[in-house]
């Protein structure tokens, strides 16, 4: 396993971490399952671990709490996320910070998270959702310093919403927030265009989500793929975005090397980004976890296959399902 400093933060973190959305809330998660693929990741020298309340209403943070006292004598950095007030992915221009992160509403979810994840400190405490006009409120500049101050959490965090990574450059210059959570792939190189400047500037450190484009850069979906009710991608994967999703997927194909997979060659794209400190895909089996982990040794894709990369950017606009 490579590591990378995760900005002014000053930790060395695993390039490869773990996202943990899928051990709670999507079908198939199984909690035997997840216990020993987190074993296997941290065997594997990850120590950098991704959560949320909302995955699960604080199940998933149980999960990674258990991992912890799993694991006493291993330095684990723990990453988890207030939902916000009004339960709503992704948040909206005509939001306001009362709405979402009040800050009564910021103390609540970290004392729930802090108890889900049995610490007395959590690492990286982030925003779930985000909208830059709030950048300048000093009311959730004060919480934020005040739970510092506490040892409640070390640092803050933003995650971006999806498809709006500049939606959050004045908000990194304000210095509350030590990182911040974007989707970053094959498909999604927006955030090259500012923020990841910005965050170099600023000594941010970037975490990568969403590697694999919730799925479709593994190859493995088709037009025909169907998701259950109660999983979450039934509500992504319409077919407007299915259809649109494959068809780009497909276009890859032919770009994999001899004897890579489509999911290696998608997350050495995003380790060959320098601005990257760690990327979070989400593993529930334990081959999953062995493969992903396997692509971090220090090797490169070539730049000839990295240029035609670059031409598969996509740039999407923010829908009613792109949650």
């Amino acid at each position: 396993m490579e590591y990378r400093r995760f900005g002014r933060t000053g930790w060395e973190i695993s390039e490869i971490g773990y996202g943990m959305w899928g051990m709670a809330g999507w079908t198939g998660s199984d909690e035997e399952q997840s216990d020993r693929s987190l074993d296997i990741a941290v065997e594997g020298g990850c120590n950098f671990f991704d959560t949320a309340w909302g995955y699960g209403a604080g199940k998933s943070e149980q999960i990674l709490g258990r991992l912890l006292k799993r694991q006493p004598d291993k330095r684990l950095y723990i990453a988890t996320k207030i939902p916000p007030k009004n339960m709503q992915w992704p948040s909206k221009p005509s939001y306001k910070l009362e709405d979402c992160f009040p800050a009564d509403h910021i103390i609540e979810y970290t004392e729930k998270s802090l108890k889900n994840l049995n610490v007395e400190t959590i690492d990286l405490q982030q925003f779930h959702v985000w909208e830059d006009s709030w950048a300048e409120n000093e009311e959730w500049q004060r919480t934020v310093e005040k739970l510092k101050a506490d040892g409640k959490i070390q640092h803050m965090g933003v995650s971006v919403n999806r498809w709006e990574p500049e939606n959050v450059l004045n908000t990194l210059r304000t210095g509350h927030i030590s990182s911040v959570q974007v989707i970053y792939n094959i498909f999604d190189q927006a955030p090259e265009d500012k923020l990841f400047p910005l965050c170099e500037k600023l000594d941010i450190g970037v975490i990568a989500r969403v590697p694999f484009d919730e799925g479709t850069l593994t190859g493995n979906f088709t037009k025909e793929t169907t998701f259950p009710e109660d999983d979450w991608r039934s509500t992504y994967f319409v077919p407007e975005n299915l259809n649109s999703s494959v068809e780009h997927a497909d276009k890859l194909k032919p770009l994999v090397p001899e004897g890579m997979t489509m999911p290696e060659m998608a997350l050495r794209f995003i380790l060959s980004n320098p601005s990257i400190s760690t990327t979070i895909p989400g593993m529930r089996k334990a081959n999953h976890v062995q493969s992903n982990i396997s692509t971090s040794d220090g090797k490169s894709l070539p730049k000839d296959l990295l240029d035609e990369l670059k031409q598969h950017r996509w740039d999407r606009e923010p829908t009613e399902w792109s949650q």
